[in-house]
């Protein structure tokens, strides 16, 4: 069984989009064993407890150095004996020894087509808010690996969603959640638990 931690840093949306789905079996060579955590009043927290799934929390906050931070996550992965990194809305770019720990083994999902508004600063609202503004008639959703550069990881799932007269961030931004996020992250989910457990089965 390939033992998957989500990262996460506010309400935990996607992560109960990927509960939902694990109950559902839509990833049946993997498990959700951890749950961690940028702060200590992320609502995903309680989703995760709700659900029976561990969890941790580590702030950046609680360390001078990022490198130490990084480290405080990497043990904390590998202590629970983790094979795969979801990040779902965990608002810390992860460092070198996190990356390094776990080589095209980290996900992100990111709100939009990459690679149309990604990278540094493109996050929650403002990716939206960047898309009208812009006057795009599409936008969507992107799964990609993660790698040192922000959203710059190779593109693994994408899906299209339109944009409706009359469309606000926030009216966007729920529908990329239902129509593209909650779809294709457990898909690509269950893609690398199927590459993984391959992977183990040949060792």
């Amino acid at each position: 069984m390939i033992k998957i931690a989500v990262l996460v840093s506010g309400g935990g949306t996607n992560l109960q989009a990927l509960i939902d789905a694990q109950k559902s079996g839509a990833f049946p060579q993997g498990e959700i064993t951890l749950v961690l955590a940028s702060n200590t009043k992320a609502y995903a927290l309680e989703r995760a407890k709700n659900a029976g799934i561990e969890t941790a929390v580590i702030s950046r906050k609680s360390f001078e150095d990022p490198a130490q931070y990084d480290q405080a996550i990497v043990k904390t992965l590998r202590d629970h004996q983790i094979d795969l990194v979801v990040l779902a809305g965990f608002l810390s770019i992860l460092g070198k020894p996190v990356i390094d720990a776990y080589p095209e083994r980290i996900l992100n999902i990111h709100p939009s087509l990459i690679p149309s508004f990604c990278g540094a600063g493109f996050y929650g609202l403002r990716v939206h808010q960047a898309a009208l503004d812009y006057g795009v008639k599409v936008t969507g959703a992107t799964v990609h690996l993660v790698n040192e550069i922000p959203d710059g990881g190779r593109i693994l799932l994408q899906k299209a969603v339109e944009i409706q007269p009359g469309d606000t961030p926030e009216l966007l931004q729920r529908r990329v959640m239902e129509e593209a996020e909650w779809k294709i992250l457990p898909q690509a989910v269950a893609m690398l638990c199927r590459q993984l457990g391959a992977m183990q089965d040949e060792r």
